[in-house]
């Protein structure tokens, strides 16, 4: 359905074209700029070459084309959190929860984690489906200041025991 890759500079234009219009809404609300995809991308190089691995950056494809991104953070020797992000035109196909699904596997296998952590706005339930799907349990909110003020982010965890 999906397959996940490493990015490549060339990646940057559909970079803007995800990080921009309804899927940034509860995110930044601002849009990616070309400079800023490049930054994005150099970044997330950098970082697959440092040892220990502390993150991993994919771009998710449907065939050949890059609709969305997804991370995996390690934040604790057995815990991680990941985090994504659709382009607008791709959502509702279950793309999104077959990305999270091979990074939930990468998490608890090449990575070595135990325990996975995702959150998301509360005004985006589809989100919070996805996470569901792939074996997430909601486990509270978390709250994260915004420009709107203080949010309740749903909170949601996954165990290796849990799978």
């Amino acid at each position: 359905m999906v397959t996940l890759r490493a990015l490549a500079l060339a990646d940057a234009p559909a970079l803007t074209r995800i990080y921009s219009g309804a899927s940034i809404r509860h995110t930044t609300g601002q849009p990616l700029t070309l400079d800023q995809a490049h930054e994005k991308i150099r970044t997330a190089l950098a970082r697959a070459a440092e040892t220990p691995r502390a993150q991993w950056s994919w771009g998710i494809l449907h065939k050949d084309d890059l609709i969305g991104l997804i991370s995996l953070r390690r934040r604790s020797p057995a815990m991680g959190t990941i985090s994504y992000i659709l382009r607008e035109d791709s959502w509702g196909n279950g793309y999104a929860t077959h990305a999270a699904h091979q990074v939930v596997i990468a998490a608890f296998t090449a990575a070595g984690l135990t325990r996975l952590e995702a959150m998301h706005h509360p005004d985006n339930p589809a989100s919070g489906r996805v996470l569901t799907k792939v074996g997430f349990t909601r486990v509270g909110t978390s709250d994260r200041d915004t420009e709107a003020g203080t949010v309740p982010y749903e909170l949601y965890a996954l165990e290796t025991d849990d799978t």
